[in-house]
């Protein structure tokens, strides 16, 4: 519950912008040029802050710069202080996608290999195709964010397009294709816990690298730890915690600490591990 607090507590406040969702315009003050940890669309008309990927993407694509030392600098930032705690705890796409998973379902794990495909997307559409792909002006597309991101298309699109009459008769096929993924993203939260955090996201491709040298981390006693394997079996993130503790695909939730008989797992800022 504490989890669940602090995911809709900070869902709310970097969408606090209620007045967006009333006149449909997307906020444009100084705030905006700050960046926020988790996954959160730019163009959604209560975002206080700007997505970090699509802030990188936006640079990459620029004629003048072809790197930002900000954002770059704010990702190994929260990377390093904390790794995929951000996924688990501050992300409104992920918190999304947990409560579609509490629907009554059979429920179905991915194959293990599924979830390098998000450092593809991370490498192909995130970084190279903006730089490479270029118009006569020298601007690269937001190719994640235009192409495949189905957050941008929940909390942007579809609110802009409801609020603003004027838009919807710009809508065309790549709208259409962008709402089949939103539409199989959410149909496969109902049975897969977090998909698109596990698969596609390029945010968590970038918190995972740091996974294993975050301040932020978790640790397994070997001399208090039986093997057990409860702590497996709770992880909805398919990782073997008691092997491997600061996994690529731990989102750092606590669940395999509360269920621990012998309270083998440690979290915090550690610094023996």
């Amino acid at each position: 519950m504490k989890r669940k607090f602090i995911q809709f507590f900070n869902a709310l406040l970097i969408n606090g912008y209620f007045k967006g969702f009333l006149s449909g315009k997307i906020y444009e003050g100084k705030l905006k040029k700050i960046c926020v940890p988790g996954l959160n669309c730019y163009s959604c008309p209560g975002a206080l802050g700007s997505c970090p990927i699509g802030s990188l993407q936006a640079v990459l694509g620029s004629y003048k710069y072809k790197i930002s030392m900000y954002v770059t600098g704010f990702l190994i930032f929260f990377g390093a202080l904390m790794g995929r705690f951000v996924c688990g705890w501050l992300c409104p796409f992920g918190l999304i996608q947990e409560l579609l998973y509490k629907i009554k379902s059979v429920k179905v794990k991915l194959p293990k290999w599924t979830t390098y495909i998000k450092y593809v997307i991370l490498l192909v559409f995130v970084i190279l195709l903006p730089l490479m792909w270029t118009n006569e002006f020298g601007m690269g597309d937001p190719t994640f964010c235009k192409y495949i991101c189905p957050a941008g298309t929940l909390e942007g699109g579809i609110p802009l397009l409801i609020l603003n009459k004027g838009l919807r008769s710009a809508v065309g096929l790549l709208f259409t294709w962008k709402i089949s993924i939103l539409i199989l993203i959410i149909i496969m939260s109902i049975f897969i816990f977090r998909p698109f955090c596990k698969v596609l996201c390029p945010l968590g491709a970038i918190y995972a690298i740091f996974n294993p040298i975050s301040l932020y981390r978790y640790s397994v006693d070997d001399h208090k730890c039986t093997k057990c394997g409860k702590c497996s079996k709770v992880c909805k993130m398919d990782v073997d915690i008691y092997k491997k503790p600061n996994s690529l695909e731990c989102i750092r939730c606590g669940e395999c600490v509360e269920e621990c008989p012998t309270k083998a797992i440690k979290k915090g800022i550690l610094k023996d591990i």
